[in-house]
């Protein structure tokens, strides 16, 4: 059965390119620890997450690593395509999926001739771009201001809203890697939200039980996030 386009960059786009990128679109399953792009590969392809998260990865050279950001159904993968220059070329970071889900690939070609054609291409992945750099901020400000409980919240949060019905695929050593803190604080900040009810956790998958109780322990960089968000605007 063929999936529905939930991406919110499509969405948002005017019938016509609307169209031309359904039509253009190869629409496929993504995969838990499937890499995307290498951080300094060459892209062929933006990819457009209708359900799941893409996670953008920093490592050292020690094999730890953190989330910069975050990639649900609200953006795509290939920001650096409408940036121009030498860095439009190459992945600025490592991308994991860390949520399975599906995704639609728009080779560079059609992506070119897309944003040549319909002005509210050009306009909406602007748009999105910006919209990820106030994800990247707030996420830097949030490593450093707010606990690892806090933290746990709102990202599980975040994987609610990019999770098609409220159960999700999750270790909670991806949820350490992504947080960038040890795996037996995720497993006691996970505990603490199970035993209020807020969620089920049970051999890597995840349910949310109660958003109202996530959000009670989140802090409110979730919210800041997602206003930053890409809404749906057709007024190009």
């Amino acid at each position: 059965m063929e999936q529905p386009f939930r991406n919110r960059i499509f969405s948002s786009l005017r019938p016509a390119a609307q169209e031309f990128m359904r039509q253009h679109a190869l629409t496929r399953e993504t995969h838990s620890g499937e890499v995307i792009y290498e951080e300094g590969a060459h892209f062929t392809h933006a990819v457009f997450p209708h359900s799941g998260i893409i996670s953008l990865i920093a490592a050292d050279s020690d094999g730890q690593q953190v989330e910069k950001a975050a990639i649900g159904h609200e953006g795509f993968l290939g920001y650096e395509l409408i940036l121009g220059g030498a860095a439009g070329n190459s992945a600025m970071s490592r991308s994991v999926v860390q949520i399975p889900g599906y995704a639609s690939w728009v080779s560079l070609r059609d992506i070119d001739e897309a944003l040549g054609e319909f002005i509210c291409v050009r306009e909406t992945m602007l748009r999105y771009a910006r919209s990820l750099i106030t994800q990247t901020l707030e996420s830097v400000a949030c490593n450093s201001l707010h606990s690892a409980d806090q933290r746990v919240a709102r990202w599980l949060l975040n994987a609610d809203d990019n999770s098609v019905g409220q159960t999700f695929e999750l270790t909670q050593q991806a949820l350490a890697d992504v947080l960038g803190v040890r795996r037996a604080t995720v497993s006691t900040a996970c505990a603490g939200l199970q035993a209020l009810g807020a969620i089920e956790y049970s051999r890597g998958t995840i349910h949310v039980k109660d958003r109202a109780i996530l959000e009670q322990h989140s802090c409110n960089c979730y919210f800041k996030i997602k206003n930053a968000a890409l809404p749906p605007d057709r007024s190009y």
